[in-house]
């Protein structure tokens, strides 16, 4: 979808130069505050002040459909009847708290999304139709997740809800997403644009697998515009409060066969925005620092217009390893980031080959028959406590018609072969052979969350590619399909006994190094730790919601 536009090049030439700002180096970090300025530090929790709350169900986990049901075709569960139960459902496994922690004084919310050091700049939105028991006529609103339930901003007429949902399947409603950039920008700076659509990637990713907990699917709807976004959501509403970017729609609906979407119609996006919006926003912080990010992220935000992407190309599944008696809803409320590995205990290469199998964006799998595209990421990998597998440094290669590529361009790997008792089509290669956790370590800010797991991992993004051809917008959709694979491996640490934790702080070039890559083709734009966590006793633990 490029457009001939005079700003065209100046705006793919700012995404360059912002990533290249935002590189941490052994010498310099990227540009940040240096300390925490806690008089400043941002409220976690959006309010809409003056809007009406409808506070939702909390329903408690039960033990089907099991994990491994949701990502095998014909073993999902049937769709669930649109309701206030399952839309509760939905958001209380996706975007919910999952429990609060305590030390001393100082109390925390802990949330079934990840997100970079708990800052949560992701907000949700619904907007939906009558619902049974939740809404008797069409209505935006605001998720409210310390509360758990949904702040009224609008409701408006049948005609324009069935102008919005026309050719979409019976039962379907939209969820979006938003960042508040400066929840990540108090702690990371410059750099926080980056965390942000890692948190926006593990938010999609967790609606899709709580939406496939409930037999439904989900859909981007990558045609709307940013500020057609705005317009519908309501967060275009002038206040004095933090500043919102439009990022996501998502259709959400039963399981159908329906191949292709329609198109949602700018004009029908844009009727929203005269609505009678109820509610002020709460402003987060008394002070702000600005890092320039607002003025980045206008230059990556998309205009309106489908794209016109590849066909899928992905994998068929791998193989069929017998299913685990772990349940869906148990999984993402567990969910934990780790601080601290043991530095001890090892994974089954069954184990390892399960989840890197799981990544693979297979057609009709959950979470990435989300995404429009084509997978643009792979995982290298380094592998520390593998049973029966060699320390070393491995690829995972997401798309196969990358291989090729991806092998001209890491000049540092000895020659590719294929690890022992690797599945025949798993896109698995051993690059070279050795202990590479002083590697990872220090390519990780120094991290020893990095070395002391069973392996960690740098995603590979498709870099200059991808930008040129589909424009500077498509920069942060990268980072969306890095959050979804990071939410994915959050819970299949879990199902296997282990946990994980995102790593946003390391060293970009010094990574580039190690895998021989130079210039744009590609880029390592997050890093991944899985292991035996440790826990910190001294912690106190509270439910999420009483």
């Amino acid at each position: 979808m490029k457009q001939d536009s005079p700003s065209w090049s100046d705006r793919l030439q700012a995404v360059f130069d912002y990533h290249q700002a935002t590189r941490h180096r052994f010498d310099a970090f990227a540009p940040g505050p240096g300390f925490l300025d806690w008089a400043t530090q941002p409220d976690p929790f959006r309010r809409y002040a003056g809007a009406r709350l409808i506070q939702l169900d909390t329903v408690a986990p039960a033990d089907e459909p099991r994990f491994d049901d949701i990502f095998t075709p014909g073993h999902m569960p049937p769709a669930a009847p649109l309701s206030m139960r399952t839309i509760s459902q939905l958001f209380y496994d996706s975007l919910a708290l999952s429990a609060w922690k305590s030390s001393g004084a100082a109390r925390w919310a802990l949330r079934v999304n990840a997100s970079s050091g708990n800052l949560h700049p992701t907000e949700g939105y619904l907007v939906c139709g009558p619902v049974d028991g939740l809404c008797e006529q069409p209505m935006v609103c605001h998720y409210a997740a310390q509360e758990h339930g949904l702040e009224v901003r609008a409701e408006f007429d049948s005609a324009r809800w069935n102008s919005l949902c026309s050719g979409f399947p019976a039962h379907t409603f939209f969820i979006g997403l938003t960042s508040i950039h400066w929840r990540e920008a108090w702690k990371y700076g410059q750099r926080a644009y980056r965390y942000c659509m890692h948190d926006a990637g593990h938010a999609l990713g967790a609606l899709s697998i709580a939406a496939a907990g409930l037999g439904w699917q989900t859909r981007l709807l990558d045609a709307p515009g940013a500020g057609e976004l705005a317009r519908l959501l309501g967060t275009q509403q002038p206040h004095d409060a933090e500043p919102e970017e439009p990022d996501m729609l998502i259709a959400c609906m039963p399981a159908s066969s329906l191949d292709a979407l329609p198109e949602l119609p700018a004009a029908v996006l844009q009727s929203f925005e005269p609505l009678a919006w109820q509610g002020q926003a709460n402003q987060l912080s008394p002070a702000h620092v600005d890092w320039g990010i607002e003025a980045f992220a206008e230059q990556v935000r998309k205009p309106h217009g489908a794209c016109a992407y590849p066909p899928f190309a992905a994998p068929p599944q791998s193989w069929s390893p017998p299913p685990r008696p772990v349940a869906l809803r148990r999984m993402i409320r567990q969910r934990r980031s780790a601080v601290a590995m043991d530095g001890q205990t090892r994974l089954s290469r069954a184990d390892f080959y399960r989840m890197l199998d799981r990544t693979l964006a297979v057609p009709g799998v959950v979470p990435f028959n989300t995404l429009p595209w084509t997978s643009q990421l792979h995982l290298a990998l380094l592998v520390h406590r593998v049973d029966d597998l060699s320390p070393g440094l491995y690829l995972l290669v997401r798309d196969p018609a990358e291989t090729a590529g991806l092998e001209q361009a890491l000049t540092q790997a000895d020659p590719w072969h294929k690890p022992p008792g690797c599945p025949e089509q798993l896109p698995l290669y051993c690059l070279m052979e050795r202990d590479t956790r002083a590697a990872a370590r220090e390519i990780s800010c120094q991290q020893d969350i990095a070395s002391d797991g069973c392996f960690s991992l740098a995603m590979l993004a498709a870099f200059s590619g991808p930008l040129e051809r589909y424009g500077p917008w498509f920069y942060p959709r990268l980072y969306w399909e890095a959050g979804m694979i990071g939410q994915l491996l959050y819970l299949e640490a879990e199902a296997a006994g282990v946990r994980s934790t995102g790593i946003g702080c390391f060293f970009d070039d010094p990574m580039h190094e190690v895998l021989g890559l130079t210039g744009w083709s590609f880029q390592d734009i997050y890093h991944f730790t899985v292991g035996g966590a440790v826990e910190d006793v001294r912690l106190g633990t509270s439910a999420a919601y009483v």
